[in-house]
């Protein structure tokens, strides 16, 4: 059976999420049937009021306290509930509470196998109040507290920068469109990858909101992260910013492994969304990847690079602390050797727990520098055209001389 969408609606207190959510619930134009699942932060309120008349009430769940402190259980528990009753709609929408965080609802869909068999992220929707957003970013935190108005922009995959009629109705604000643009470049700043639509009473196409394919790793083929470069707009001091590059160059797959492995590492908690299309040398597709924080899915997509198509490398990473010069620099430092110091046919020794002799017989095989026949005949990779793991053997050997983890095994 086909997986039930899921969109996620966030925004800071009072930035029209509900108004959203009955615009979409009452119009006649997408034939759609939702389920929702309402999340109050305290005692049930008037929003479920409102939606169960536009709504059937079997399809409503309600979830008191904020969403992201009890998402595990709770969520995981409705989502399942929902399910059993699956002939009554065709996608979910989750509408949280303006204090929530988005990041754990999203991992919710990633972490649980049960609701990854069932459902797909469909994307992270963020409604800002264009006339109180600025404030909500700049308040001061206390150390070591979010600011859930930064998290929810960072986190976006479509932004709805919703009441600009109480922009353009201000007396005191003199050039109305310069305003309204100066938070633009304030979102962009935060989040230069999400689309930002400008409505009035939360009033926007359904398709703005519904079947983004945001999460999809195909989709981030279609990311291009020359559209981001921001540079030269005004931007605040913010903790939270977008990284974007897109050089020409191919990556060595060892080094990429591993360097996105010690990132997730070290920056986890920092890293709120990112994704990437990577050209491997030796590979003809091109590897993919996307996330949030922790949770890293990448895999060479179906798509291959076509005949004098340039292979190049491109990502996007939103989070707190981040600099671009280090994540180029890391990216680019596991860049693919330009040149191999040994050719096919060339006498070699592979460190496979043991120096042990073999034969070069293929360069770049698999995304790795080396494809080696040991002298009892099984083949080994070369991860890296480095001595700690393939040497020349004109050098003096022992058998029992130990070195860094072997090349991997085919």
């Amino acid at each position: 059976a086909d997986m039930i969408p899921v969109t996620v609606l966030t925004g800071f207190l009072g930035s029209g999420k509900t108004t959203l959510l009955n615009h979409i619930l009452t119009s006649t134009e997408h034939k759609l049937r939702f389920a929702i699942i309402e999340n109050e932060f305290g005692e049930v309120g008037v929003d479920d009021k409102v939606l169960q008349e536009n709504t059937d009430e079997e399809v409503i769940e309600v979830m008191n306290g904020c969403i992201c402190c009890t998402v595990r259980g709770d969520l995981v528990e409705a989502l399942k509930r929902l399910h059993k009753r699956i002939e009554k709609f065709d996608a979910v929408i989750i509408e949280t509470t303006g204090l929530a965080d988005p990041a754990p609802v999203a991992q919710t869909f990633f972490v649980d196998e049960d609701i990854r068999k069932m459902y797909t992220l469909d994307g992270i929707v963020t409604l800002v109040d264009a006339k109180h957003i600025e404030q909500h970013l700049d308040e001061d935190k206390p150390e070591g507290v979010e600011n859930e108005a930064v998290e929810q922009l960072a986190f976006a995959d479509r932004v709805l920068l919703n009441k600009i009629d109480l922009i353009e109705n201000d007396e005191s604000i003199e050039d109305k469109e310069a305003a309204i643009q100066r938070i633009e470049a304030r979102i962009r700043g935060i989040n230069a990858e999400a689309q930002i639509i400008r409505c009035e009473r939360a009033e926007v196409d359904h398709r703005n909101v519904l079947g983004l394919r945001a999460f999809k790793l195909s989709r981030v083929l279609e990311m291009d992260p020359e559209f981001l470069n921001t540079e030269g707009e005004h931007q605040h001091d913010d903790r939270v910013t977008s990284c974007s590059s897109k050089f020409a160059g191919e990556m060595n797959f060892s080094r990429l492994q591993e360097y996105i492995s010690d990132l997730i590492g070290d920056k986890a908690n920092d890293l709120f969304r990112y994704k990437g299309v990577l050209a491997v040398k030796g590979m003809k597709k091109k590897y993919v990847f996307q996330g949030v924080h922790m949770l890293f899915s990448g895999c060479f997509s179906d798509i291959e690079w076509k005949n004098g198509e340039t292979r190049d490398c491109r990502f996007v990473f939103i989070g707190r602390h981040l600099t671009s010069e280090a994540l180029i620099k890391g990216f680019e430092s596991c860049k693919a050797e330009e040149t191999l110091r040994f050719k096919v046919g060339d006498k070699v020794q592979a460190q496979v727990g043991k120096w042990t002799n073999g034969v070069i017989i293929k360069q770049w095989d698999e995304g790795n520098p080396y494809r080696i026949r040991l002298s009892d005949g099984r083949n080994v990779w070369g991860p890296i055209d480095d001595d700690k793991f393939v040497r020349a053997r004109t050098e003096p050997w022992n058998n029992n001389s130990r070195g860094p983890k072997a090349p991997r095994h085919r």
